[in-house]
């Protein structure tokens, strides 16, 4: 007996509604024929991500924070209650396959199979009491990747302003360890080579005798402090390389760049900071100690934001503050700095990519003539209390036009606010939750290959032929600006 065949039919809707601007809409009406081809100047993969590399990546998630409405499969229920006349064995079937389809689904959040799109590089060589709340609204909010990497024998002066801080990441793959002699977490890859990780303090991720400051996401590597936070997007092609280690250049640079700003805030000169000083340090600092032993070669973007302060030119009559918050924002390569006024809804200011061509931007380590010195660029900023900053790899605005950022960190905002706080909501902080939610938004549109996308608009302005989003590590650094109570 012939096993019969279930088919679906869907139509299409007539009119999809669309994520993107509408400015932006007309660039979409042109389709490129252009076949994929690798970066001219490298080997390492290629410069945009076509069709066929997504096609094996396909996510039937039945709704999503943005994008077009997907197909969903028929749920388990559905196949059991359907009045059909299909034998049992082939119900069995369905409902045994809409399993593994939704597990697979689910597993997404946890782990995603590896791109085969990767930046190239420039140029390469082969509810609880109120008294236990308020209690706790007196407690700076849990952060991670903000450990100082060094001991110093003074406390950091008391500025007018900090900054309470949130990470959220996303790694499209399982970090690589760190070669000897740094030492880092396990690998989770049986092609990498042991890891020297130990659960001692002294076995940790160390160089020079200190803690190596921030952590590793993926090639991305971000820093969060009460003065400074940043994120570095380490450029994936050099994973292909037998000495190649992104995620190493870019943890090394983020870590000097912090201890730079730390000596600044400790020697009480933050109120001047030079930013391209303390980059171009990071960056000299971060070549010396990969040249020796082992010589290993990466390259990496950076963006970074060092809050200051100046006194207010013409303060009101009835002015309390002798001083307004600003943040010096430094930016060199495809990563993004972005300030938020949530209250207003709206964006102050973002920083502009920096490109040698598409998909190949601007990045410093190995071979690439990118230096701080000449090629970072610095914006001052003045913010108000209550401002948000965000430091984000390009795995954010690949997927996110600002207007989707904008309105996401609104709402988490405001239904933070809003809500009645537990005391793992103080002890969690509102901007672990933005970060978290911002990530979680970026990562829907990165794993959905018919989504539309700012890397895919990108991508066929070049003509080339694209669709949906752009997998890759999503690193958010979310910091509001808040005022310092006085010292008692």
């Amino acid at each position: 007996m012939r096993r019969p065949t279930l088919r679906f039919s869907v139509s299409p809707p007539s009119r999809l509604p669309s994520r993107r601007p509408v400015s932006s809409a007309s660039s979409f009406r042109k389709r490129a024929t252009v076949a994929p081809g690798p970066c001219p100047q490298c080997s390492g993969g290629s410069g945009y991500q076509s069709l066929a590399s997504l096609s094996h990546r396909r996510s039937f998630s039945s709704s999503s924070t943005f994008g077009r409405p997907r197909i969903s499969p028929p749920s388990w229920s559905a196949a059991r209650t359907s009045p059909s006349s299909n034998p049992p064995s082939l119900t069995k079937t369905l409902a045994i396959s809409t399993l593994r389809t939704q597990s697979t689904t689910s597993l997404l959040k946890k782990s995603t199979p590896k791109s085969t799109t990767a930046k190239s590089p420039t140029f390469s060589t082969s509810s609880t009491s109120s008294s236990a709340i308020s209690s706790l609204e007196n407690i700076r909010p849990v952060r991670r990747c903000d450990s100082h990497s060094k001991s110093y024998a003074t406390p950091l002066p008391q500025l007018p302003f900090h900054f309470e801080t949130g990470v959220g990441l996303f790694a499209k793959r399982t970090p690589r360890p760190f070669p000897p002699p740094f030492y880092s977490p396990p690998s989770g890859s049986f092609s990498d080579p042991l890891s020297t990780h130990d659960r001692s303090r002294d076995r940790r991720e160390t160089i020079g005798g200190h803690m190596i400051g921030g952590c590793t996401n993926g090639d991305d590597a971000v820093y969060a402090s009460d003065y400074f936070v940043a994120a570095n997007d380490g450029v994936g092609a050099w994973s292909m390389r037998a000495r190649g280690h992104a995620g190493l250049w870019s943890r090394l640079i983020v870590h000097f760049w912090a201890d730079a700003v730390h000596d600044s805030v400790a020697a009480g000169s933050i109120a001047n900071p030079e930013p391209v000083k303390y980059l171009q340090q990071a960056y000299e600092q971060t070549i010396e100690a990969t040249r020796s032993p082992n010589d290993w070669q990466g390259t990496t973007t950076a963006a970074g934001a060092v809050l200051s302060y100046r006194p207010i030119e013409a303060p009101h009559a009835n002015a309390t503050d002798e001083n307004e918050p600003v943040v010096y924002i430094t930016n060199l390569g495809d990563s993004q700095v972005m300030v938020l006024r949530p209250s207003e809804g709206r964006m102050l200011f973002k920083t502009k990519e920096q490109w040698h061509w598409f998909d190949c931007p601007r990045q410093l380590g190995t071979n690439s003539p990118d230096t701080p010195r000449d090629n970072a660029v610095v914006d001052v900023v003045p913010i108000r209390v209550g401002d948000v900053v965000l430091a984000m790899s390009d795995g954010v605005i690949d997927n996110l036009w600002s207007h989707e950022i904008v309105e996401t960190v609104s709402k988490s905002v405001a239904a933070w606010q809003a809500k009645d706080k537990t005391e793992a909501d103080l002890y969690r902080g509102m901007m672990t939750t933005v970060a978290e939610e911002l990530v979680e938004a970026a990562r829907v549109i990165a794993v959905d290959p018919f989504a539309e996308s700012p890397f895919m608009e990108h991508a066929i302005e070049e003509g080339l032929a694209s669709e949906g989003g752009k997998l890759d590590d999503i690193s958010v650094v979310a910091a509001v600006c808040r005022r310092s109570r006085p010292a008692q």
